[in-house]
């Protein structure tokens, strides 16, 4: 007889979050991959013969999405056709009519629990009881995990926190919500395993006690976002194995370069760096520093270029400086324009003191590079 419960512990879907900052087909595209990491989700579990999938929280961005979305949600999850669990999160509130109210009507199989009361779940025939705490508003004053302290199970039951907050004390600043979850809870409670969403990034934040993270990346931040979690709990008071699992298919990533010696060649190489494959990768660069004309026009161009074969790239370049070289200068006086506007400018351009300095090296720029793209290459 088998005795251990494994389960896929997941969180932070957002399904029908609308990237209003990645424009056209590139944020379509990421909209339409949260469902397709939803069916990987799916496929793992049923390729490996899991007990469960718990979803702590925000499996939705919002309760507006549309009823099309929520269907497409719904057909993702057929692979595995054990029990999903899914907890209303501060995105996705188990409000009087919400997301949750509206996938009721649409006549969900019997797998799909929707945990939005305080009421314990039993799964495995008993052998594990999953404890919820959905939040029915987006943010909560009060600590819902409570009750899990008092709540009896039988004797060799296994007991499963799923909750959608924050771990007091243990998380820095940047949580999606305000609502606290005591930082012992675990303990407290004699929980096997606490479930938690919020926190988009994988982190074992306490005893017993993970954050999934957000399968589908969808920021610029260093906190190991991209995964699931592969639970396997042997028996009640039993040692845990817990295995992120890799399902993210883009790659954000943040690239910040400094100039130091004139040239964008330091640019070009972090760019080269990025992934193997770019067209998964959204990526922001922060530059800073001094650059030639030349070398400006030359970093354009690469640009552009990258711009292309990546999935979305932004730039930041308003804290990189233009500092014209006399080859620079030379090459605007021969294009036919005037010398004395020409320096009138660089003079601008070069002292602190002068209220137009900005839009005096805007102006050599944008000279130079408009040179260079109607043929004045040289």
């Amino acid at each position: 007889m088998k005795l251990s419960f494994r389960f896929l512990h997941t969180a932070d879907w957002q399904i029908g979050k609308p990237f209003g900052n990645v424009p056209g087909d590139a944020g379509a595209d990421l909209r339409r991959q949260r469902i397709a990491t939803v069916r990987k989700l799916a496929e793992y579990a049923a390729a490996q013969q899991l007990d469960a999938v718990l979803v702590a929280g925000d499996a939705f961005d919002s309760s507006e999405v549309e009823d099309r979305t929520i269907h497409q949600m719904l057909s993702a999850l057929s692979p595995f056709d054990g029990p999903w669990v899914f907890l209303p999160g501060n995105h996705d509130a188990a409000l009087v009519h919400s997301v949750w109210s509206r996938l009721r009507q649409l006549g969900p199989g019997p797998n799909i629990i929707i945990a939005d009361a305080p009421e314990p779940i039993p799964l495995a025939h008993g052998k594990v009881v999953v404890l919820p705490a959905p939040l029915r508003r987006r943010r909560e004053t009060s600590d819902l995990t409570g009750w899990f302290d008092g709540f009896v199970t039988a004797p060799g039951a296994m007991r499963i926190g799923l909750a959608h907050g924050t771990v007091a004390n243990r998380l820095p600043a940047g949580t999606e919500a305000a609502n606290e979850i005591a930082e012992d809870r675990a303990v407290s409670a004699r929980l096997d395993y606490l479930a938690l969403g919020d926190w988009h990034g994988t982190l074992e934040v306490a005893e017993r006690t993970w954050y999934s993270g957000t399968p589908e990346t969808d920021r610029h931040r260093a906190n190991q976002s991209g995964h699931a979690l592969l639970v396997e709990i042997a028996e009640s008071g039993a040692a845990l194995n817990v295995v992120p699992v890799p399902t993210t298919a883009y790659r954000w990533q943040r690239l910040e370069v400094g100039i130091v010696d004139g040239r964008c060649d330091a640019v070009l190489a972090a760019l080269e760096g990025v992934a193997a494959n770019p067209q998964q990768a959204v990526v922001s660069l922060l530059l800073s520093g001094a650059i030639s004309l030349a070398e400006r026009y030359r970093l354009e161009e690469a640009l552009d270029s990258w711009s292309a074969r990546l999935h979305h790239l932004v730039v930041d370049n308003s804290a990189l400086h233009e500092e014209p070289t006399a080859e620079d200068l030379e090459v605007l006086a021969d294009s036919g324009i005037l010398r004395t506007a020409v320096d009138k400018l660089q003079n601008m351009a070069g002292d602190p003191g002068c209220a137009d300095r900005d839009a005096a090296s805007v102006a050599l720029r944008m000279l130079y590079l408009d040179h260079m793209r109607t043929g004045g290459a040289r």
